[in-house]
């Protein structure tokens, strides 16, 4: 097909726009955080997930159920974020014994535009009576990213910066620049979420001295369907005799909570919000 002078100058254009975009855009994506403009992101929301609830009583040990640990757990540390961290607005996915399905969860942090989702969890082995013990972090695994990419497709909170129309170049309405920026936000959410693991790790282990078996990558669904950094914490082996203790304690709930809270602060001041 033969080609106007004018038509030239045109494809040329919308090529070079759209490979200016894609070099800022991935430039942008492999900065830190910290140094965008202050105006364009408030570290606001925390989602707290406790997992299970109602007819899904999740693992259990000799005396406990998942559901109940995982609750009581998440009440003591919206409440400790509330005392801590002023203006924080703390949402819970459940406050009671109810059953909650795994994608309303997802949809509640991404309807309260969530800047981290917290899910709080026990883990359990196969054995009637487990001999492992310690806690387990999961972020998604970024081989499944295209299953993530539709949670931040549907995102509202994605396109709510109040820069975006400006940082972007206008083409918030471009099909093909949407999908660089969708990658960018997408590649930031899972080093966040990798650096929020690693924060809590460290509490976890240097400070609380649990037992850790790391972060790890795995295709949870609730954090699938999550449109922004998030974590799943495994709190500990519920069919441990001495873990099921230690996280029916209110000592051990306690340090749990004090782990995650320090870890937040810590990502908190690291992300520069």
């Amino acid at each position: 097909m033969l080609l106007t002078p004018i038509k030239l100058v045109r494809y040329f254009l919308c090529g070079w726009l759209l490979l200016a975009g894609a070099a800022a855009l991935g430039q942008s994506a492999a900065k830190s955080v910290k140094d965008e403009p202050a105006t364009s992101f408030r570290f606001k929301t925390i989602v707290i997930d406790p997992g299970h609830g109602g007819k899904d009583p999740g693992a259990h040990g000799a005396y406990s159920k998942e559901k109940t640990v995982a609750l009581s757990i998440g009440k003591k540390l919206k409440q400790a974020i509330n005392d801590e961290m002023s203006g924080i607005n703390v949402v819970m996915t459940r406050s009671t014994d109810k059953f909650i399905e795994l994608h309303r969860r997802a949809d509640i942090a991404n309807e309260n535009k969530a800047n981290l989702f917290i899910s709080i969890h026990c883990n359990s082995s196969p054995e009637r009576v487990g001999t492992r013990r310690g806690v387990l972090l999961l972020v998604y695994g970024f081989h499944r990213k295209q299953e993530q990419m539709e949670a931040l497709r549907e995102n509202a909170s994605i396109f709510i910066e109040k820069d975006y129309k400006k940082k972007y170049n206008g083409y918030g309405d471009d099909a093909a620049v949407n999908a660089i920026v969708l990658a960018a936000f997408q590649q930031r959410y899972r080093k966040q979420s990798v650096q929020f693991g690693n924060l809590l790790n460290h509490q976890f282990k240097a400070e609380n001295g649990r037992r850790s078996a790391g972060v790890k990558e795995q295709g949870v669904l609730v954090l699938q369907q999550s449109g922004m950094p998030g974590i799943l914490i495994e709190t500990g082996f519920i069919n441990n005799p001495d873990d099921e203790s230690y996280l029916n304690s209110a000592e051990g709930q306690n340090a749990i909570v004090r782990s995650i809270v320090n870890a937040i602060k810590k990502y908190r001041d690291s992300i520069g919000a």
